[in-house]
């Protein structure tokens, strides 16, 4: 297993399900299986870059479980992955993406992908952003003479062109309509 792997979070109350997820995603992110919503939130902590979540389990639920996710502030992506048929009750939900079982491997790994993709895409994007926004600073305040000298100005410079054609790549994975504006979402 790769250090730089990304770790996906499996919280379902039937533990077949959840291990069988787990097995499926465990050659290509680093996976935690977990069995309750309380447990959930103990091992949650910045490491963990999706949750998938079912909704219904006993004790704390899915719902309550990712409010406590979006209070804590973390920068994760929430998956529902659940048999709760979606009512208009999801619009007030925070989370990214929702899945009706039963789940096949292929929709599931897509999923993740997706997810990691739209947080790539977001940090690159805000990082871009704030490159722009440093070379925005120093055109208005230094004389073209003073830019034209400066190393740091052209390394900026060739910083942002490159961080620019990975926005428009990872830009270009996002697989349709509904990622990209997720992303989005997630700035």
């Amino acid at each position: 297993m790769s250090p730089d792997q990304s770790t996906v979070l499996v919280v379902d109350d039937e533990e077949d399900v959840a291990d069988l997820y787990a097995m499926w995603l465990q050659d290509d992110y680093r996976v935690r299986s977990v069995y309750e919503g309380e447990s959930a939130l103990d091992v949650l902590d910045e490491t963990v870059d999706v949750v998938l979540l079912d909704r219904r389990m006993p004790g704390q639920s899915g719902d309550e479980v990712l409010e406590r996710i979006r209070e804590r502030e973390l920068n994760c992506r929430v998956v529902m992955v659940t048999a709760v048929k979606p009512d208009f009750d999801i619009l007030e939900m925070g989370f990214d993406d929702y899945l009706v079982k039963p789940v096949s491997r292929e929709d599931l790994d897509e999923t993740v992908s997706e997810m990691l993709t739209r947080v790539d895409y977001g940090a690159k994007l805000q990082e871009f952003y704030s490159l722009v926004s440093k070379k925005a600073v120093l055109e208005a305040e230094k004389d073209a003479a003073a830019l034209d000298d400066s190393d740091e100005y052209a390394e900026l410079t060739a910083e942002i062109e490159d961080l620019r054609e990975e926005v428009e790549k990872t830009r270009d994975q996002l697989s349709d309509h509904d990622d990209y504006v997720g992303a989005f979402q997630d700035l």
